[in-house]
């Protein structure tokens, strides 16, 4: 055992008590940027990750490119689009800043050892990281290096704050042993990534929207989640949701008939009532030889079932990435990535990312710049911000929130069974995608009962208490998310609006949401009073 390790750690019977200068919840890219840039300040850092930091979660399995605009003379057209595509949301400053701070990173990824392929011209292609499992491999190595404790398989439960209401640190529990622990903090990074509700997409049955549920929980607002409704074109018998090589595809019908137009939504409406098939057989040699050498991710399925996909039709549905490539999160107060609660930090896609990408997908590229970007700049200024508190930190007295699911009950509820009817409001396309005021009132009154339900029952038994969060927070994301479609009576982004099929200049506004037992959304600008949805 370390000295840092002797000194942090004290372990009574079945529970571990450390302390630390700053907390990182989460272990894929924004969180190992910003465990990575906090060390970097001098502060003692520990990362408690869900599954093993450097492989769980979307980018290790996935891989990714990275929003880069080499030439600067292209910049302003490549912004100018973004805000068209987000529905004017957006914000330049804060484009700037990531594209500045990315590009930064990259560079840093170039000299710590990064495999970054090469142009034609051999000069290295920097918007690709597509080798996601070495670019995660590498950022645990970096952590590791300087100096962060990292505490595998072990998902935070919930926050501590301490008698002022500031966020103090957090008790969690191993998912393979069972222990327990609680960490004592200066300051706490949320990287939980977004929420996928367990929809089977690539890396993302640990993304439960845990981070968000937490925040809320002391008192956190969130932004955007009306655009959490991200669905991923993949092929029926698997999980990748690569979607950029469908550009060189001809869907058809099942008799074989060409589907004239391949807009996502016209393929998920056909969808909704007969299979719809694809073919990459639009791609040359010269396109397929590079298809398969910079995303060789996305063959592996077809391999497995002997298919080749640019000679052979393939069944494809639609798989909700919700939050993961939608752009709702956490609400970022200020340019250190603080929420609105003092000592707590939200980065990649556990924060908002309207401040990039406005209404629209921040897809991989805008997401893995602003992972990169807000984990860095959070680090710095948690680090900062527990230096300021000093031994005071460690006098502060801790208290716990009245979390879901986590108070002993004679109520009991099936994880399972809450699961799955959630499920069955968000994964449907007719529910979740083709979105009517009707649908959305039927579907949250659904969801506000199985809040009720769950709210303050517990489960069975210790090892469920993992499940039962993800469950909570699953049902919570949900309601936000529903609750913010119906107060915008428009279409923006990726918020398309079956009653409302127009965008009103008057809605040219962020929407703000929260509470828990009762959800409430307004706008973002002052002045305006918020509207309960219970």
């Amino acid at each position: 055992m370390s000295a840092y390790d002797s000194k942090l750690v004290s372990t009574l019977g079945s529970h571990i008590d450390l302390e630390a200068e700053v907390l990182v919840i989460g272990g894929g890219p924004a969180g190992t940027w910003a465990a990575w840039s906090a060390a970097t300040q001098g502060a003692k850092v520990i990362l408690a990750d869900k599954g093993y930091c450097g492989t769980s979660g979307a980018t290790a399995a996935a891989g990714t490119t990275v929003w880069y605009v080499s030439n600067p003379d292209n910049r302003e057209t490549e912004l100018s689009r973004r805000e068209t595509l987000g529905g004017f949301l957006s914000d330049r400053d804060w484009m700037n800043r990531v594209l500045d701070r990315a590009r930064l990173n990259l560079n840093r990824l170039v000299e710590w050892g990064y495999p970054f392929s090469r142009d034609d011209n051999g000069h290295l292609y920097l918007p690709s990281l597509h080798q996601g499992a070495e670019y995660m491999r590498l950022m645990r190595k970096q952590v590791k290096k300087v100096g962060v404790k990292i505490l595998d398989h072990s998902p935070v439960l919930e926050l501590l704050v301490d008698a002022d209401g500031a966020v103090a640190g957090a008790k969690g529990m191993n998912r393979q042993t069972g222990e327990h622990w609680t960490i004592r903090a200066g300051a706490v990074i949320l990287a939980t990534g977004g929420c996928a509700f367990l929809s089977k997409t690539l890396g993302c049955n640990v993304l439960t929207g845990d981070g968000y549920l937490m925040a809320a929980e002391v008192g956190a607002q969130l932004s955007g989640m009306e655009f959490s409704n991200a669905y991923a074109l993949t092929p029926a018998f698997a999980s990748v949701t690569k979607g950029a090589y469908y550009r060189y595809a001809t869907f058809t019908y099942e008799d074989g008939t060409v589907i004239e137009g391949k807009d996502r939504r016209d393929i998920a409406r056909i969808l909704l009532t007969q299979p719809v098939y694809a073919c990459i057989d639009k791609a040359t040699e010269e396109e397929k030889s590079w298809m398969r050498t910079i995303q060789h991710n996305f063959f592996l399925p077809f391999e497995r079932v002997g298919i080749d996909p640019f000679t052979q039709r393939f069944p494809v549905t639609l798989r909700l990435e919700g939050t993961v490539r939608g752009t709702g999160g956490l609400r970022i107060v200020d340019e250190t990535c603080a929420t609105s609660v003092p000592g707590l930090y939200a980065v990649g896609d556990a924060a908002t990312r309207e401040l990039i990408c406005g209404g629209a997908s921040g897809g991989g590229s805008p997401n893995a710049a602003w992972a990169s970007a807000s984990g860095d700049w959070a680090g710095e200024a948690a680090a900062l911000y527990a230096r300021q508190l000093g031994s005071q930190a460690n006098r502060r007295s801790l208290h716990r929130i009245d979390g879901a699911t986590l108070s002993p009950s004679t109520r009991t509820f099936a994880p399972t069974d809450i699961i799955r009817a959630v499920q069955a409001e968000v994964l449907p396309c007719d529910r979740n995608l083709f979105r009517t005021e009707q649908g959305l009132s039927e579907s949250l009154k659904r969801l506000h009962e199985l809040w009720n339900e769950i709210r303050n029952a517990s489960v069975q038994s210790d090892r469920q208490t993992i499940q039962a969060r993800e469950t909570a927070a699953m049902v919570a994301t949900a309601r936000w998310m529903y609750a913010t479609a119906l107060e915008r009576k428009e279409s923006r982004g990726m918020h398309k609006h079956e009653d409302y099929s127009q965008t009103d200049v008057k809605q040219q506004h962020r929407l703000l949401s929260g509470g828990l037992d009762s959800v409430w959304v307004k706008p973002e600008k002052e002045g305006v009073g918020s509207r309960k949805y219970d």
